[in-house]
């Protein structure tokens, strides 16, 4: 609510000060350039012929543009310059009272010049709907990218994939190394017959450590 208000009351404030604006800048047009020069001249203002075009210029442009909301804060800034030269050339050593040619509009506007370059124009103004555009669209790019970083496929900053689709190709999972099985050799059988005697292990030693085997005896009738 407090936004609100004072997008109005800037909306108003903005308005009146560029409409006066804009009055004295029409008015030193239809006038000619070449009076206001004089004038400027008459009243001890340096370089008259740069100041009355300038002066006629930002008067008029800047009142529009106040009214518009557009370029509030550099508009501003010109305007306040402009203030400020008329009070120090002109009205800053007659009073107050405008009446008397002192500071007194000078100043006012001067000062709105200033709370203009500050605050800005609000959001009812061109600045305001320019300005609301280009966030939206900056948040707009903003979930695009995020959007994009999460998408299935692409890897995040982080280093994080993103999820894939069901039904998408996949990766298969690491599976450790299966030992193949081998057939295991069927051993011969066992039993009483097929065990080695006494006298067949030593000749096997015999073999082995190369020397002579020991004949057996012939078995005894």
């Amino acid at each position: 609510m407090k936004r609100v208000l004072f997008d109005v009351a800037t909306l108003i404030a903005r308005v009146a000060t560029g409409v006066i604006f804009l009055a004295h800048g029409w008015q030193k047009w239809q006038s000619g350039l070449g009076a206001t020069t004089q004038m400027f001249r008459d009243m001890g203002i340096p370089m008259p012929e740069l100041a009355a075009g300038f002066s006629s210029v930002i008067e008029t442009v800047g009142g529009i543009f106040l009214i518009l909301g557009l370029l509030v804060r550099p508009v501003a800034l010109l305007l306040l310059l402009n203030m400020l030269g008329a009070i120090a050339f002109v009205h800053g050593g007659k009073g107050v009272m405008v009446g008397e040619g002192g500071w007194e509009l000078a100043g006012a506007l001067g000062a709105l010049s200033l709370l203009f370059l500050t605050l800005g124009g609000g959001r009812i103004g061109l600045d305001g709907i320019f300005g609301a555009m280009f966030r939206r669209r900056s948040d707009r790019r903003a979930a695009e990218e995020e959007l994009t970083a999460y998408r299935p496929g692409t890897t995040t900053a982080g280093g994080l994939a993103g999820t894939r689709p069901a039904g998408g190709p996949t990766t298969p999972a690491h599976t450790p190394a299966e030992t193949p099985e081998v057939p295991r050799q069927p051993t011969a059988p066992t039993s009483a017959q097929g065990r080695l005697n006494d006298e067949d292990m030593r000749d096997i030693d015999a073999l082995v450590s190369d020397e002579p085997p020991h004949h057996r005896k012939p078995p005894t009738a």
